[in-house]
């Protein structure tokens, strides 16, 4: 029954269509797959903090999250909003659409940004509504919160369709090591430059749909 042993994948889809805690719902579906698997609790609970201390989330997240307010507090919002407004030309959507293309180029290079907290939140969505705010003086409150949630949805399609486009991605070396365990031969250049092309089919995808927003809101707009 070694069907038994992909119980953990029904556990995380459950989990997460129910809205459970998401890190809890991972770990108890690591728990699971590891009993059935023939693990015991020690091995598991050995192997997931050797994985969380390698990882360093913990530290990066306490020593980003001072630099972000300290950014807050002596003004890089506001000047970036400044900026934003100065340049009547770009619009929400285009703009939007510049920074998924900035984060997969920076996923191309393993750079990494930060994400929501770090990132999106006090710098991209409020950049994304002086753009707009710039065409439009009067946004309606559906059109801002429209806003936050593409700036939201920007960062995750960059972040998610670009992160395993360099070779030497954790993603890329987790599929290349499955295939092998499995029998089958792969290289890392070849699961990333597949990545780079659906990479690239999103990006257009991106690009369309900021395109018909900003249609959206000039037609609104002109009324």
């Amino acid at each position: 029954m070694e069907w038994i042993k992909l119980i953990g994948i029904v556990i995380i889809v459950f989990g997460f269509v129910l809205k459970f805690d998401a890190i809890a719902t991972v770990v108890v579906a690591g728990l699971v797959t590891a009993l059935v698997s023939g693990m015991s609790l020690i091995e598991f609970l050995t192997v997931l903090g050797e994985n969380f201390t390698s990882q360093r989330v913990v530290t990066i997240f306490l020593l980003t999250l001072p630099l972000v307010g300290l950014a807050e507090k002596y003004g890089l919002r506001h000047r970036a909003i400044r900026m934003m407004k100065s340049i009547k030309s770009l619009t929400a959507g285009a703009f939007y659409s510049l920074y998924v293309l900035l984060r997969l180029i920076c996923g191309l290079f393993s750079i990494r940004l930060g994400g929501h907290p770090q990132f999106v939140r006090p710098l991209v969505e409020p950049m994304g509504q002086a753009a707009a705010q710039a065409k439009y003086d009067d946004l309606s409150d559906d059109e801002i919160e429209e806003l936050k949630g593409r700036a939201a949805a920007s960062e995750n399609f960059g972040n998610f369709f670009g992160q395993n486009t360099f070779s030497g991605a954790a993603g890329i070396l987790l599929i290349s090591g499955t295939l092998t365990s499995l029998g089958y031969e792969e290289n890392n250049a070849g699961l990333a430059l597949t990545s780079l092309i659906i990479a690239g089919v999103a990006l257009v995808v991106v690009l369309i749909s900021n395109y018909l927003f900003d249609k959206k809101l000039q037609r609104k707009h002109q009324k």
